[in-house]
């Protein structure tokens, strides 16, 4: 069965390039995210893992520990380690899981049979401190993913997890945000005193509240 938006991660220990973890130890009260590959050594993988060490210091910054997954071993992972840190500039200290038996995959429904039946698609789950999953993106085997734009939701997450707005398109780190509908607009000024500015009665709009 899939897995859905607020749905609890599910837990696991498993062997990865920097030793056994349980997931939710490895987690503790911090969010994380948790990226499948189709395969050890290949191209775009290559790139993504690449570009996850580079963002180390962005991810830290905003408490979030990243694990990428696929169905090949602990010593392939340690031999694709080193041509990633070679090719791309990186040093990638996070921890890639072994799955060779495929029950991770299978749990969060990473096997698509209908695009591979031995590969795991680019699935990319982000999962809150309560161990819930917040966000679920899968792209095909071809594409890799946009890491600015998993920043761009993590930052959106943990904004609206502590405060009653939300975040409308192409939103980014410092913009305005939207009020909530569930907030009066009498009661604005009280929880945001910021000011804000009311397009439509359903739209209105306030200064990122933590900035």
């Amino acid at each position: 069965m899939s897995l859905r938006l607020g749905d609890k991660a599910p837990n696991f220990r498993a062997q990865t390039s920097i030793g056994e973890i349980d997931l939710y130890e490895y987690l503790g009260d911090g969010w994380g995210v948790l990226f499948s590959h189709p395969a050890d050594y290949t191209p775009v993988c290559t790139t993504e893992l690449g570009a996850t060490a580079a963002l180390k210091e962005e991810f830290a910054k905003r408490n979030v520990k990243v694990l990428a997954l696929s169905v090949d071993s602990v010593e392939s992972h340690h031999g694709w380690i080193k041509d990633i840190n070679e090719t791309q500039g990186v040093e990638v200290d996070f921890p890639i899981v072994a799955d060779e038996d495929r029950k991770i995959s299978e749990a969060y429904d990473m096997i698509h049979p209908n695009a591979s039946v031995n590969a795991t698609v680019r699935s990319l789950f982000i999962i809150g401190p309560d161990k819930a999953i917040k966000l679920i993106i899968t792209y095909p085997a071809s594409t890799g993913r946009n890491f600015q734009e998993i920043l761009r939701v993590i930052d959106s997450l943990q904004l609206t997890a502590y405060y009653s707005v939300a975040t409308p398109a192409n939103w980014k780190e410092g913009e305005d945000v939207v009020v909530v509908p569930a907030i009066k607009t009498e009661d604005i000024p009280a929880k945001f005193p910021k000011g804000f500015r009311e397009v439509k009665p359903y739209l209105r709009l306030t200064p990122q509240p933590n900035k």
